[in-house]
């Protein structure tokens, strides 16, 4: 038994806007009997171009009949333009959400709507197809263009869900291997670029910046209290410097030259810098 939310029940068992429409503006039939599942929407608009009425005609099971009926609800009142931006996601989150293996029911919904608001805009009366790309199932005929659209639409990693979002890959499976190229394909997509690692400092870049960091964050902090340093050698990461002013013989110096010295340079610098007293360098 599926774990279907209190609002799928209800549009299960008490589908609203069921029936058809004299004379309707746009009509949108997808899917097959002999797949399983079918559905018919259509559409009345009123003289400011807005859904009036809809009605749907479907055969499949308890997810097809409230998605449907959930989908003519949400539209009623919008300009195709709005009904045009709803999503299978949008049906899905309506009802409460709808088992994985379900959100094929939706994604029919939104197919439905797409191709009702396409007749509409070009007269045709027949089924929708996707359109001429390259159909990857033909068990239940799903084009290319569909596959990558749940994909992406609804964030997919694996075949199993594309097969449960719109039943590409659920008969033969012989179209498993190409649903899986076209998901590799949108993910390296949204990766974000590699960049090449930053090339390391040579040993004169590297001094520079110590003498900027030494003049322009530290020596004015020792400064205020009447201390000052002086930057006496760099060799490779060991830089030696020797405390002048109040901080000569202070009790603390070893402190200032860890927590502050140290920690600025390697901060700013490189984190494996090592600062040293003159005369431990000695």
């Amino acid at each position: 038994m599926w774990d279907y939310s209190d609002k799928v029940l209800d549009h299960f068992h008490n589908p609203r806007n069921v029936g058809k429409i004299e004379n309707p503006d746009g009509v949108g039939q997808v899917g097959a009997l002999a797949c399983g599942d079918a559905l018919t929407l259509m559409f009345k608009l009123d003289a400011n171009g807005r859904i009036v009425d809809v009605k749907f005609q479907t055969f499949g099971c308890a997810s097809a009949i409230a998605s449907s009926s959930a989908l003519t609800e949400m539209i009623k009142g919008m300009t195709l333009e709005e009904a045009g931006k709803v999503t299978n996601r949008d049906i899905a989150d309506y009802l409460g959400g709808l088992p994985e293996q379900k959100m094929h029911c939706s994604v029919m919904g939104r197919e439905a709507l797409e191709a009702a608001i396409h007749n509409y805009k070009t007269g045709a009366t027949s089924t929708y197809t996707v359109g001429d790309d390259p159909v990857i199932c033909h068990c239940f005929d799903v084009h290319e263009s569909e596959i990558v659209r749940v994909v992406r639409e609804n964030k997919l990693t694996t075949v199993e869900q594309v097969t449960n979002f719109c039943k590409a890959g659920g008969a033969c499976g012989s179209c498993k291997d190409d649903i899986q190229a076209i998901i590799d394909r949108i993910l390296s997509e949204s990766k974000p670029p590699e960049t090449s690692s930053p090339r390391p400092m040579t040993q004169l870049q590297k001094i520079k910046k110590i003498e900027e960091i030494v003049n322009n964050e530290i020596r004015p902090m020792l400064q205020r209290d009447g201390g000052d340093l002086e930057l006496v050698d760099v060799r490779g990461d060991d830089v030696v410097v020797a405390f002048r002013g109040a901080c000569v013989g202070c009790a603390s110096a070893s402190i200032t030259r860890s927590s502050l010295v140290e920690a600025k340079l390697r901060e700013f610098v490189s984190p494996s810098i090592r600062v040293l007293a003159e005369e431990e360098a000695k």
